[in-house]
């Protein structure tokens, strides 16, 4: 007889179906008995997987991006230079989406819902620190390195061209007519397209 726990096609028919409803209904909407049923599998044997909601929402997320936060985090504070930082954010966070295109509008939608629960979630007591990266930013401009620009404005213009794409997916692909593999090419690609564009437009 097979241990469940060793059962690991359950536990990841169990994850798949629990990443669906969450992406449908939200955290706070989610059921168990959602995932169950998604699933195929009776409440208890998801109860004898995953005691909770949280503690298979936890294993989602570590599983997703449970690696860029932390690298993330040390990108901001290490001592490279600006564009050098831009570069990587856009490929670290591009190379996340492309494996798990579900979680940029899983997070949308759980930052609109429960914006305070879900960035404790995220993050725990450690927030990302943004300090080092505005000075850097500031004596960039004062250098006259890069044309004055908000800090807060080219970090937000750095995440919208990365995420975007990944929120808007449906629409681009009707629009454009993108098949899976086209859009997969395209990302790829713009991982050197979304530095190279925030940084011709800083660099005097």
């Amino acid at each position: 007889m097979v241990d469940k726990k060793k059962d690991t096609t359950t536990e990841a028919k169990i994850l798949d179906a629990a990443r669906k409803v969450f992406i449908a209904k939200g955290m706070a909407g989610a059921r168990m008995q959602d995932i169950a049923d998604e699933a195929g599998i009776n409440k208890a044997m998801l109860h004898y997987y995953f005691r909770s909601k949280d503690q298979l929402f936890e294993t989602i997320f570590k599983e997703s991006v449970g690696n860029l936060i932390p690298r993330v985090k040390a990108l901001l504070n290490a001592d490279l230079p600006l564009f050098t930082k831009i570069e990587m954010f856009a490929d670290n966070y591009i190379s996340m989406a492309m494996q798990n295109p579900y979680i940029p509008m899983f997070v949308m939608n759980e930052v609109n819902r429960q914006p305070q629960a879900f960035i404790k979630k995220m993050f725990g007591n450690d927030p990302p620190d943004l300090s080092k990266l505005v000075e850097q930013i500031e004596q960039e401009v004062k250098k006259k390195n890069i044309v004055p620009i908000s800090p807060v404005q080219l970090v937000m213009n750095l995440m919208s061209l990365c995420v975007f794409p990944f929120l808007g997916k449906p629409i681009l692909s009707m629009v454009i007519g993108l098949d899976e593999l086209q859009f997969k090419n395209i990302m790829e690609q713009r991982k050197k397209a979304v530095p190279e564009f925030i940084i011709a437009s800083i660099k005097k």
